[in-house]
């Protein structure tokens, strides 16, 4: 029998990670890597902006969420203007852009002809790409003159008796603020939802064709119906993009920390706040209430994407029975 060859140190350990580069566990441990890394680095953002943000919660406590005041040199500080702007900006550009996108995507998808489907898609990519900077200059030069000649006065003369429509005009408003971010939210719903009706299985269109259904009638009740778990996902995702958006927002909503229940009034942001008011901030309490505004934003986002994953589970459960 030949002698039992006896392998040295480095050579052991050669062989080992030929071994392992060479089956499954380097690629388990590679993608478990990548997913450790995301939970280590949303752990680390909440540590910090927890720890920075201690003088003010020890200082206010949870009246920090519900105090109306911002007054930095009194040393009183409230989110609930800031939260109350980002909310309703947030649900105005949603309002706007669902339709839109929805209506949008599904035309791209089922009904364009496929060369003016692929042209008008990359346009819209090329929307999502551009700086938010833009989408507010936009705001100021073009959306304001257009909502104050035109869109304002006819609101007030059929909605005029609502409070939401209720004061006076001036350009910067929630309502200027919720039509910017809905320009700039519509290409995420276009791009995501038309790649999921376009991955709809073919068999569900020609099954619906098949008994009779027209075209729209399948699109409408059939490949929508089904593609509706990316659908909601692609709405959610526009969501979290307006609930953080920062220069365009600052831009046109008027930075006024009140809180008014007319859409045309000025208003604030959680972001626009931070971005305005961290670099001349004066003191450590300024500066802890500004990283807990930062801290409201990061849980608010996480909140409302743990209820959109919910919803989009509940929507899959039934649309499987």
């Amino acid at each position: 029998m030949p002698p039992t060859q006896i392998l040295t140190r480095p050579q052991r350990m050669r062989r080992k990670i030929r071994q392992i580069w060479g089956h499954d566990n380097f690629g388990h441990i590679l993608t478990m890597a990548a997913g450790a890394a995301i939970l280590i680095i949303t752990g680390v953002i909440f540590y910090e902006l927890f720890a920075q943000s201690s003088l003010s919660r020890h200082a206010f406590g949870l009246n920090f969420l519900f105090t109306k005041v911002w007054d930095p040199v009194a040393g009183i500080f409230g989110a609930l203007p800031f939260i109350y702007g980002t909310v309703v900006t947030s649900i105005l550009a949603l309002l706007m852009a669902v339709p839109l996108g929805l209506g949008s995507a599904i035309f791209l998808a089922e009904l364009a002809p496929p060369r003016l489907s692929d042209t008008l898609s990359f346009l819209t990519e090329l929307l999502a790409a551009v700086p938010s900077v833009i989408y507010g200059l936009l705001g100021i030069f073009v959306l304001i003159p257009v909502l104050h000649t035109s869109i304002i006065p006819l609101l007030k003369n059929w909605f005029g008796f609502l409070p939401i429509f209720g004061g006076d005009f001036f350009g910067v408003s929630y309502l200027t603020a919720g039509v910017v971010l809905s320009i700039m939210i519509v290409p995420f719903i276009v791009s995501v939802s038309r790649e999921v009706l376009l991955a709809v299985p073919q068999d569900q269109r020609e099954a619906s064709l098949a008994l009779g259904g027209t075209h729209w009638q399948t699109t409408w009740r059939v490949v929508v119906p089904f593609a509706m778990k990316g659908i909601l996902g692609s709405i959610f995702l526009a969501l979290a993009r307006a609930l953080g958006e920062t220069m365009a927002v600052t831009m046109v909503i008027g930075n006024n920390p009140q809180i008014k229940a007319s859409l045309l009034a000025p208003g604030y942001s959680i972001a626009a706040i931070i971005a305005n008011e961290f670099t001349e901030a004066v003191g450590n309490l300024y500066l802890s209430s500004l990283i807990e505004l930062g801290l409201v934003l990061f849980i608010l986002t996480i909140v409302i994407n743990g209820l959109a994953r919910l919803l989009i589970l509940a929507t899959a459960r039934r649309a499987s029975r």
